[in-house]
């Protein structure tokens, strides 16, 4: 069997080019024609010896995820679905603003946290992706939209690891995965344009911090315990004094001064009056005074199975306002995509579920949560 050079960061690439008898200036020429260049053709990387060429050609390859449909939006979001095998898919987005092109990605199969409002959790879980799985949906869409655009330069500028599944349940994927993005022989993205999305795996947070610190957002959606353990059940075994904790710690090595709450809005549920000045006093409880965090307003983007609804314009409003005035950074997050399903908490793919999610949803969508006291 063949092994896809996806899979390596440039470390990991040395080693395997070591084993081949070659040395390391090589599988840095390799590792740029693979990701600056994207090629995939060994005989098109014309400065490896030809020795070199024949022994990757025999062992070695470089194979994007099958595309199964892709989907335009009217906003010029572009969704695919990716076919990772086993009867399991995952899906991408390409977001693209005028000073901004950013690439979401998936980094499992499903997602294990079943979040209520998530429709990647309601269809449940079935394995982690592979190193290079996480890298191919960014090999592919780069190179793809470069040669639809007919340009040469970069298109992806920014990457979120805001897709399907939890990153920080698969840590000793994403983080090779994570290297070559920010490497200057690969996609040379700087740290503070990679961002990974976490339900609130702490002692992953920390390791992160540690091994791979790059831009954190952490979907809080609701300001305390009781209402969090319904929405995130996560929650339940990493409770949000925990949280609040390990981003006071991550901040220590983040490329931001800022951590990033993502809050979806759902309507009398987490939206009301007393919830955002919950939010406030939370906040203002920790960072000894200092600004340390920025709120992301997420309107939700109902699907059937979630038994919910979302927030009006009039309370996203409301809200925002009471956690602006007390001094807190506030954004509304525009949908986008919506209209192909590729919005916030919309990307489900097709998964061959191992932990009977719809079944367990099904059940916690009998219980009625009622806004705090």
């Amino acid at each position: 069997m063949t092994t896809n050079l996806l899979e390596f960061d440039l470390d990991g690439l040395c080693a395997y080019c070591e084993q081949l008898g070659e040395k390391r200036f090589r599988a840095t020429q390799l590792f740029r024609w693979i990701h600056q260049r994207g090629a995939s053709d060994f005989e098109q990387m014309s400065d490896l010896a030809k020795s070199l060429r024949e022994k990757l050609k025999a062992r070695a390859h470089i194979t994007a995820l099958p595309v199964i449909t892709e989907h335009v939006s009217q906003d010029g979001t572009v969704k695919w679905l990716f076919d990772v095998g086993d009867g399991n898919a995952v899906e991408a987005v390409f977001i693209p603003e005028d000073d901004r092109g950013t690439l979401c990605i998936s980094s499992q199969a499903g997602c294990a946290v079943g979040c209520r409002f998530c429709s990647t959790g309601h269809q449940g879980f079935s394995r982690n992706l592979t190193t290079g799985e996480i890298l191919a949906q960014l090999w592919f869409a780069e190179h793809a939209l470069r040669k639809r655009l007919g340009v040469s330069e970069r298109v992806i500028s920014n990457v979120v690891m805001m897709g399907m599944g939890e990153p920080l349940q698969n840590y000793t994927a994403l983080v090779p995965a994570l290297r070559v993005m920010l490497d200057d022989h690969g996609y040379g993205m700087s740290r503070r344009r990679v961002t990974v999305s976490t339900s609130g795996v702490v002692p992953m947070m920390d390791r992160l911090g540690l091994d791979c610190p790059v831009a954190l957002a952490v979907s809080l959606h609701a300001p305390n315990d009781p209402l969090r353990d319904d929405l995130v059940p996560l929650n339940r075994k990493y409770p949000i004094s925990e949280l609040m904790e390990s981003c006071q710690r991550y901040l220590e090595h983040a490329p931001r001064d800022f951590i990033t709450f993502e809050y979806c809005m759902l309507d009398g549920v987490n939206d009301q009056p007393e919830h955002a000045q919950q939010l406030v006093n939370l906040v203002r409880s920790y960072g000894n005074g200092r600004p340390w965090c920025k709120l992301n307003l997420i309107p939700f983007n109902p699907f059937p199975a979630s038994g919910l609804l979302r927030s009006s314009s009039a309370q996203v409003t409301e809200f925002a306002r009471i956690l602006s005035q007390a001094g807190i950074v506030t954004t509304v997050r525009k949908t986008r995509g919506d209209d192909i399903d590729a919005a916030c908490g919309q990307l489900a793919g097709d998964v061959k579920d191992r932990t009977r999610a719809a079944e367990r949803m099904a059940k916690r969508r009998t219980i009625m949560i009622a806004p705090s006291p």
